[in-house]
């Protein structure tokens, strides 16, 4: 009997042994599991991927990407993703299957075409490439993020898209099934060497065989019932056998049969969640851009520039200038191209960046400031940019030199609270109300605003050219600077003040003072005029960026005039 169950135990002891070493070996499970976008998702000129899905099993995950062509992958927040897309037809990738082998994508109709993501500024990131690209989420910053997959916004986006995740996948049977193997083989072994011992012990004494008598009085005086061991109560017939088998097994196998049985369960990793929420928008603190945003943008308007610069062509200049440094620099290459000698406005660096103010400011327009400071740039300069909507590259908008013995007040490195000109909360006086103090400050020497607004270089040289202007003996002239445009805006600095930029027009004119007398002007406001003399009435029309700091509240002087500067943007002669 010994033998037989020996060997039941070494047939099963091998059948464990090769089912633990199959579970380490050939029936291992995939290190990896790869979702793919259904065949049957439409195509659409875009695609935006969640990069929630990076950590939707846990581990790194790997998005790869094959297209036929060249395609772009470009990265924002999921608020500036969904004002690019607007209304065009897109496929949106958010989740996965329980299994992880098949991405959740919807779709939504719409235009069949959108612009193309390459190059444009709204996001943090863009990467072309063609065939395969395998991308492992290099988010810019911190806080959630969206991909976005297109190849010319024409064509239909790349859809042979996979992610790959770590599959996580255990084998909590193989070790136990290793332990019970050997076990079960070992006992074999015992089992087996007993029988031997048996076996040969019978055979020294088979010569001097005896029976047992059946009327031995050690036991016969023993009634069956009493031989039970005391206060244990009669086992039912059905338990003996598992008793019994249990104890062929031997202790140590039913220790390691339980805490298997008790524990193994309890192995198994715990399952991701399948599909995340998208976020539906970003939180108000967040930058419109990053710093590495920031200087891609501006390297890319000090180019524009420069090259409308060099060849005098303000064509040049329609892609990253606008507004008022568009009218500026219109005007003076036309002033130029007149007069040999006339001087060129103050080049736009994009380096050396001191310091930046980017809003927090989700909807459109956007602005932002950097202090530059590069070649040609005696003092630090203040460029304001603008973007106009999320399809919109930033332009310049303004640019003035940091004046001289001017400190430009600190911003929250994490985006500044943009606030509207007529807030006045915390302030010593609205934005609103500081712009127009600064003009009537510049217009008149009893301004009323002049103990509020102290005299710094560009008071005095504007009070210097009107005096020298007015000292014509054959005109009168009156002067006066006006807020204009649609251009300013206003900033939380980080010891609770504001910054504010505005563009001002700074108009001059001048009137015989009798009948015969003339106004002449001089050679560059003689080039915008048309010509060189006004017998009635003459007129120069200047436009200034100015950016003030307005203190806070209480503070003993309100408002100061840190930038500016002024560029001849109009003449006329009558």
């Amino acid at each position: 009997m010994r033998l037989k169950t020996a060997a039941a135990l070494l047939l099963l002891g091998l059948v464990a042994l090769v089912a633990g070493i199959g579970q380490l070996t050939w029936w291992a499970p995939d290190e990896q599991v790869t979702a793919t976008l259904p065949a049957d998702t439409p195509a659409a000129p875009l695609t935006v991927i969640d990069t929630k899905l990076r950590d939707l099993r846990g581990g790194e995950a790997t998005l790869t990407i094959h297209g036929q062509g060249n395609y772009v992958l470009a990265t924002a927040r999921p608020d500036d993703m969904a004002a690019w897309v607007g209304k065009a037809a897109h496929t949106t990738i958010a989740g996965a299957s329980e299994d992880g082998k098949m991405l959740a994508a919807t779709h939504a109709d719409g235009d069949a075409e959108s612009p193309s993501p390459a190059g444009a500024d709204l996001f943090a990131a863009t990467q072309s490439a063609s065939g395969t690209l395998e991308y492992h989420w290099d988010l810019p910053d911190s806080g959630d993020w969206q991909l976005l997959l297109a190849s010319d916004g024409k064509a239909a986006a790349p859809q042979d898209v996979s992610i790959t995740w770590p599959s996580h996948a255990t084998t909590p049977w193989a070790v136990p099934l290793l332990v019970i193997g050997a076990l079960l083989i070992v006992g074999a072994v015992v089992l087996a060497a007993l029988d031997r011992l048996g076996r040969g012990g019978s055979g020294r004494g088979a010569g001097r065989r005896r029976t047992a008598p059946t009327n031995d009085p050690a036991t016969a005086a023993i009634p069956e019932a009493s031989r039970r061991a005391p206060g244990k109560s009669e086992r039912t017939p059905d338990a003996v056998p598992r008793l019994s088998a249990l104890g062929r097994l031997g202790g140590p196998l039913a220790v390691v049969l339980a805490a298997v049985l008790g524990s193994g369960v309890g192995a198994l990793p715990a399952q991701a969640t399948s599909t995340p929420t998208p976020s539906a928008s970003e939180p108000a603190k967040a930058r419109v851009v990053t710093e590495d945003q920031l200087s891609r943008i501006l390297d890319q308007t000090a180019n524009a520039v420069q090259g409308g610069d060099d060849a005098k062509d303000a064509g040049k200049l329609a892609a990253r200038v606008d507004g008022s440094a568009l009218l500026a620099r219109t005007q003076n290459y036309k002033v130029r191209a007149a007069v040999a000698n006339a001087p060129a406005i103050a080049p736009v660096r994009a380096s050396k960046l001191l310091t930046s103010v980017v809003t927090t400011q989700r909807s459109w327009p956007r602005t932002v400031v950097a202090v530059t400071q590069g070649e040609g740039n005696s003092t630090p300069q203040l460029v304001t940019l603008r973007q106009a909507s999320a399809r919109d590259n930033y332009k310049l908008i303004e640019a003035a030199p940091l004046l001289p013995g001017a400190t430009f007040p600190g911003t929250p490195k994490s985006g500044a609270d943009q606030i509207s000109l007529d807030d006045k909360a915390g302030l010593a006086v609205s934005p609103k109300d500081a712009i127009g103090g600064v003009a009537d400050r510049l217009s008149t020497g009893g301004s009323a605003w002049k103990d509020k607004i102290p005299d710094n270089a560009y008071i005095k040289d504007t009070f210097g050219y009107q005096t020298d202007i007015s000292k014509a003996e054959n005109a009168t002239f009156t002067f006066k600077h006006s807020p204009v445009g649609d251009e300013a805006a206003a900033f939380r600095t980080a010891d609770g003040g504001a910054i504010v930029i505005a563009p001002l027009d700074f108009v001059v004119e001048g009137t015989p003072k009798a009948e015969g007398d003339k106004v002449t002007l001089q050679d560059d406001a003689a080039a915008l005029a048309g010509g060189k003399e006004a017998s009635k009435k003459m007129a120069l029309t200047f436009r200034e960026s100015v950016m003030l700091y307005v203190s806070k509240d209480g503070a003993a002087q309100p408002v100061n005039l840190i930038g500016a500067t002024r560029n001849l943007s109009a003449a006329s002669v009558s």
